[in-house]
């Protein structure tokens, strides 16, 4: 049957394109935006449930109600009118803007609830649809009325999109004729008494309290989307949505505001509470009241079956969804029946479930809850564009920030109203889907202002900082440096970085090269890459320079003044590579304020089971005293700390005292160091008595054991320890900044 159907809409389609006046299939600003904005605001809820809100609310209350519906709904238009005067908006309407400025994960996150809620839209105006069709035919059955009128609309939007367009035109002018109909029955004749009830100021809210109300009403105000979402088939969207959409938001504002008025004069409360079709009693031409309920509901239904499947055909163009390939085919004439087919069984399941829910009144919450999420956002993205002050946001229309403002709070306090509970189940799964897409990593084919976003915090917080007195001890985190000449001898020194700088700290590779042997370090990206992968910050610098210490100098000489500094320098010491100079740039690294880490890998045993790290602590006679600063032992613990919590190991504090007099004295130490710098419980420790040389053999075994550098460092004495206990070492000199007792 799909199969036929395509073969016909797709000859319906081809006539429909060669009868064109011009070779440009695309809708200009009336046709695209104006009309189907102006119908799928003036639909359902204006035939029949704007005499309910005036009966329920009173004169007052429902003019309140309007007013506060379009003070979102306008926001919401000018700053998508703003947004849309800055970008090339692409297909897919409020995903294309949102995921231009916030990414694609952010624009999928909410652009999912937002093709949902116009596929639930469908429904809702299929029900209203309904509503008339019975004031008409009182015994129609209403299933066989509403899956009857459903299978008319889908057909209509499966064959072509341009002849739903023309439908439109014909319905408009219905519509404007039925309007036309409610303004003669304001005038008094002998078949009508004219405006003669004194209206009620604020109703007694029969059915609901205020905001219960205006969940009711608001999904008449979010028409402003069904031109949006058809962004992709606009000449000129850029021009065209600021015109259409707040053209079409301007008039239906006045006939609502007019509406409201002329149903509090002609009918009474009880009226108004009893009868959802007053309108067609009280009109001039009642049959104009219910040409135009059915044409508009028709055309509404139409309207939002057409935008929802390029919501969904931009959402898989992009990878958003799984199935993507399937969602973003189109046929020849550029329509998206795939995305139509699922839109229709979307619709089509919120039709059954109003069935056995309650009808119109049960859908119209849920799809405001939907659609206060994506005006939230098309706000909040105005919103940053203005508080960032990019030269690159740069609107043609201008807005104050007030308006954006204005929509966001709006949203959200309205979305707490009318539905607490439901408000923060939509919240959380708009969230969980946006976790998901992050973890997709999905390929944004144009830039978006993120980066920009967190750079403008990040030189708000510098500047905050700067102003505030140093406190390095509580902010510390290891900041790396690592010179090498070649990609190689970074990568065997690989997962030591990343266990003793994750989570919260960085490596900066700086790979040093003479003249003409830049290969020699040209794949060192993608080991900062692999940095990034494994959820730690890496960076890579490359240095033409022949000479390795002044290189490094160097770049410890630049880097020293940047906000962000590097705080330790890391050397891998291997044999009699890097021994030469290797005085000179600990020296320097000391005068720029950096700890010190030199790296003993053992190249046979590595770092073992990665389990155990051994601190070896200097004996501290005579005071035995814990300041806030040890004596080149903070660096030392902090690290520790940090290895044993990446590695779920375990530390040993060791030490070796030459007076079994002072053995208690010494382990007294290492327990007080222990609960002062809060160290895990499996944290043991162990003094020896005897001397170092003659105890480091019958020490505890690690996989990776800790100890402080000399001032003048020994790398003879270094080696010496590394080979007695063949296993890695690494030996630490403090710059002063740490503290493991802060």
């Amino acid at each position: 049957m799909i199969a036929n159907m395509r073969t016909v809409a797709s000859q319906i389609s081809q006539r429909l394109s060669r009868a064109e006046n011009t070779a440009d299939p695309k809708f200009g600003t009336f046709a695209g935006v104006f009309v189907p904005t102006v119908i799928t605001i003036l639909g359902a809820i204006m035939y029949l449930r704007l005499g309910w809100v005036v009966g329920n609310a009173g004169l007052g209350g429902a003019l309140l109600i309007i007013l506060l519906a379009h003070v979102i709904t306008v926001s919401t238009g000018l700053a998508v009118s703003s947004i849309a005067t800055n970008i090339r908006v692409g297909a897919g309407g409020a995903f294309s803007i949102i995921s231009q400025s916030l990414g694609l994960e952010m624009g999928g996150s909410i652009s999912v609830p937002l093709y949902l809620a116009q596929g639930v839209s469908t429904a809702l105006y299929i029900f209203a649809f309904a509503e008339g069709w019975q004031r008409i035919f009182p015994g129609s059955y209403p299933s066989l009325v509403v899956f009857t009128a459903f299978a008319l609309v889908f057909i209509i939007a499966f064959i072509s999109a341009k002849l739903a367009s023309r439908i439109q035109f014909f319905i408009l002018a219905v519509i404007g004729f039925s309007l036309f109909s409610a303004l003669l029955a304001a005038f008094p004749t002998t078949r009508r008494p004219g405006l003669t009830v004194t209206p009620l100021l604020w109703g007694r809210f029969s059915d609901g309290n205020f905001w219960q109300i205006f969940a009711v009403f608001f999904p008449a105000v979010t028409g402003i989307m069904a031109g949006i979402s058809l962004s992709g088939d606009l000449r000129h969207p850029r021009k065209s949505i600021p015109k259409g959409t707040l053209g079409a938001t301007g008039v239906t504002l006045f006939i609502y505001l007019a509406l409201a008025y002329w149903l509090s004069r002609v009918a009474t409360t009880e009226e108004l509470l009893r009868n959802t079709t007053v309108m067609v009693d009280k009109a001039f031409f009642s049959w104009a009241i219910l040409a135009g309920l059915l044409g508009a509901t028709f055309s509404s239904a139409l309207g939002s079956l057409l935008a929802a499947p390029r919501v969904l055909q931009a959402l898989g163009k992009h990878k958003v969804l799984p199935f993507g390939d399937y969602f973003a085919r189109e046929t020849e004439e550029g329509e998206p029946r795939q995305a139509l087919i699922v839109t229709g069984v979307v619709a089509l399941a919120a039709l059954l479930f109003a069935l056995r829910g309650g009808g119109l009144n049960a859908i119209a919450p849920l799809i405001t809850m939907f659609f206060l999420i994506t005006y939230f956002m098309l706000n909040a993205v105005v919103f940053i564009e203005q508080m960032l002050g990019m030269v690159s946001f740069r609107p043609t229309f201008a807005i104050p920030k007030i308006v954006p403002a204005v929509g966001m709070i709006g949203c959200l306090f309205v979305m707490f109203l009318v539905n607490p509970a439901f408000s923060l189940v939509a919240i959380m799964v708009t969230l969980g889907i946006y976790g998901y897409l992050l973890r997709r990593q999905l390929q944004t084919p144009w830039e978006d202002v993120r980066s920009g976003l967190f750079l403008a915090v990040a030189e708000w917080a510098t500047e905050r900082v700067s102003r505030m007195p140093q406190a390095p001890e509580r902010t510390w985190s290891p900041n790396v440096l690592a010179p090498v000449t070649s990609t190689k001898s970074l990568t065997g020194s690989y997962r030591f970085l990343r266990a003793m700088a994750k989570p919260q700290g960085a490596v900066h590779a700086l790979g040093i090269y003479p003249p003409g042997r830049r290969q020699q370090v040209a794949d060192l990206a993608g080991l900062a890459q692999a940095f990034e992968e494994d959820g730690l910050y890496g960076r890579c610098t490359l240095l033409e320079e022949p000479d390795f210490v002044a290189g490094t100098g160097a770049a410890m000489e630049v880097l020293s003044s940047v906000f962000f500094r590097p705080n330790i320098l890391f050397l891998p010491i291997l044999g009699d590579n890097h021994r030469d100079g290797v005085d000179e740039l600990l020296a320097r690294a000391t005068d720029y304020g950096m700890g010190i880490v030199l790296f003993a890998r053992n190249i046979t045993v590595e770092l073992g089971r990665e389990q155990v790290i051994n601190v070896w602590v200097r004996e501290q006679s005579p005071e035995w005293k814990l300041g806030l600063r040890l004596a080149n032992l903070d660096l030392a613990v902090l690290l520790a700390y940090q290895i044993a919590r990446n590695w779920h190991g375990r530390i040993n504090l060791c030490m070796t005292v030459t007076d079994a007099e002072i053995q208690e004295r010494a382990n007294q130490f290492l327990r007080e160091l222990f609960s002062l710098a809060r160290l895990p419980r499996n944290t043991s420790a162990y003094v020896t008595v005897g001397a170092f040389w003659d105890v480091l053999p019958q020490a505890p075994r690690g996989d990776l054991s800790i100890f402080g550098l000399q001032t003048t460092p020994d790398l003879n004495f270094v080696e010496k320890i590394s080979t007695t206990l063949s296993a890695s070492c690494i030996f630490v000199r403090d710059s002063g900044n740490e503290s493991a007792l802060a």
